[in-house]
């Protein structure tokens, strides 16, 4: 299946590109995605995963087809053809 990732803001000047288009199995869920983009491009790692605990973490909003996955079925969301994924960083401030 055809997916593309777009990163927005911060997350695309890390990753050094506006998006991607890859092809990924049937039943990949939004975990699945993560990992696969980590590999590709381990500039995101620190972006997108713990380094304490390796989880994947939310520091980014992440939108499938427009929806956030909170409203999906999260990080387990699964992914499908010609599915557009977003990444929007997410602004901490203290």
């Amino acid at each position: 299946m055809a997916i593309t990732v777009k990163f927005l803001g911060a997350l695309h000047h890390a990753s050094g590109v506006d998006k991607l288009k890859r092809d990924f199995p049937e039943d990949s869920s939004i975990r699945d995605l993560i990992n696969e983009i980590v590999r590709e491009k381990p500039e995101l790692k620190r972006a997108l995963t713990d380094n304490q605990s390796k989880e994947q973490i939310t520091n980014a909003l992440i939108l499938v087809n427009g929806r956030e996955i909170s409203v999906l079925s999260g990080l387990e969301t699964k992914i499908k053809d010609l599915d557009e994924v977003v990444f929007v960083p997410v602004i901490h401030g203290g």
